[in-house]
Order: C-alpha cells, then sequence, then structure tokens
C-alpha cells in the first residue's frame, strides 16, 4: 500500500494564532514603555545634573579669566617696579658721582680761599702781578715739569691778562749762558704761555734742558696791557720746592 508524502501546511487553530499574536504585541507595547520610561527618568535626573555642571564649568572659567588677569597686573606691576629700581639705582649712582665732584670742587674752592687768605691776610703786604713761586721737577726721559703760580693783591677786583715766558740762567762749556724760552721747548718762535686771573693763577708745562747745562736761576718774564715783569728765582730753591 503506498505511503502519502508529507504536507507542507499545518492547520493550526484560529484562537492560538490570535493569542501567539497579541503576545508579541504586548511584549513589544512592553518595551517602548520601557525605553520611554528610562528617558523620562534619565531627562528627570541626569538633566539637571548636567546644568549644575555646565554653570560649574561658567564659574571656573570665569575665575581662570579672573586669576589670568590678575597674573597678568601682578606681572605688569613686577615689571614696572624692577624697571624704577634699575632707574633709581642709576640716578642714585649719578648723583654719587656728582657729589663726589662737587666735594672736590669745593675741596679745591677751600684750598683755594686758605691760599688766598694768607696772601691777603692782616699783615700780608698788598703786591702787584708777581711770581709767587716757582717750581721744577725732573722727569723720565730728561724734560722737566714747571708749575708757576702768578699773583696779585694790590687790586681785588682787576682782572690780570698777559703772556709768560722765561729763561733758564746757567753754565754750559765752562761759561755763563741762557737757555730761552724756543730752545726750552726745542721750537722756533714757541709761542707764549698766556695767563688771565684775577687773584691768582697756576701755570704748568713741560721743558727740555740742553745737555751739559747746569742751571742756576729761572728769570719770569710777564708782559699784560697794564704790566710788564721781570723776576729771577733761585733753581735750588725751585728744584726743591718741585721734589717735594
Amino acid at each position: 500500500m503506498p505511503v502519502s508524502a508529507p504536507s507542507r501546511f499545518r492547520i493550526v487553530p484560529r484562537d492560538a494564532a490570535v493569542r501567539r499574536r497579541g503576545s508579541s504585541l504586548l511584549l513589544g507595547l512592553a518595551w517602548v514603555i520601557s525605553v520611554g520610561g528610562v528617558w523620562w527618568a534619565a531627562s528627570h535626573t541626569a538633566a539637571p545634573r548636567l546644568a549644575q555642571v555646565d554653570a560649574a564649568r561658567t564659574k571656573a572659567e570665569r575665575e581662570a579669566r579672573a586669576v589670568q588677569s590678575e597674573l597678568n597686573s601682578l606681572r605688569q606691576r613686577e615689571s614696572t617696579l624692577a624697571r624704577s629700581d634699575q632707574i633709581s639705582r642709576a640716578a642714585n649712582v649719578e648723583v654719587q658721582d656728582a657729589l663726589a665732584e662737587r666735594d672736590e670742587e669745593i675741596a679745591a674752592l677751600r684750598a683755594d680761599i686758605a691760599f688766598y687768605e694768607r696772601l691777603v691776610g692782616s699783615t700780608s703786604q698788598r703786591k702787584g702781578l708777581t711770581v709767587h713761586v716757582a717750581e721744577f721737577a725732573p722727569e723720565a726721559g730728561g724734560t722737566w715739569r714747571y708749575q708757576i703760580m702768578l699773583t696779585q693783591t694790590m687790586n681785588r677786583g682787576a682782572i690780570s691778562q698777559g703772556q709768560m715766558r722765561f729763561t733758564v740762567e746757567g753754565v754750559r762749556a765752562g761759561k755763563l749762558a741762557a737757555v730761552q724760552w724756543d730752545e726750552l721747548h726745542q721750537q722756533r718762535s714757541a709761542p707764549a704761555q698766556a695767563y688771565s686771573f684775577r687773584y691768582f693763577q697756576q701755570l704748568d708745562g713741560n721743558v727740555m734742558l740742553p745737555p751739559g747745562f747746569t742751571p742756576q736761576r729761572v728769570k719770569v718774564s710777564l708782559h699784560g696791557d697794564d704790566a710788564a715783569v721781570e723776576q729771577a728765582l733761585d733753581w735750588k730753591t725751585a728744584t726743591a720746592a718741585g721734589g717735594k
């Protein structure tokens, strides 16, 4: 007896299919409701926290900007103070240098005043244009350094002006000789040394004595508009004063 092939169709009762479809719909609805519940819970719990975090971030940024601004201000102030301190130090050095120069000037003026007071003291005799002292000191190389002090105490308000030359007299080759201004400077037509002062003035310079010459005295000549003076001074006295 032949065997019949199995059928590809199955007969399902109508009520069972409906129940299965309803279960699927219920499961889908339950999933949608659960997703909605999760979203609602997240929106009501996480959103306020996010707002708080955003507010805190805004506040932190504002405070950071304030701190940065204060830091920049402090840096600028520090730079200004450093520059001010540098300027103050430089100014202080300049003031100290100026004070030192003024102290030297005051000391020199006091010395000049003391010297002049000795010249015009109550017991001193007033004199016209004169050579107060002449000093000669030897230098390396055979030259002589001279310092000649001119004074006048006759007229305190007058200014003495003119030119100074001197001649060194002595012995050369066993004979009296005089070394003139030009020879002393080893220059033809050597210019005279000018002077201009109210009370006193020191003239200085260098001269060269010829070999084999023995100096004995210095003759200083002063020629001005209102005076002509010729004064001789002992060489030993001049060199003794110059070597002190």
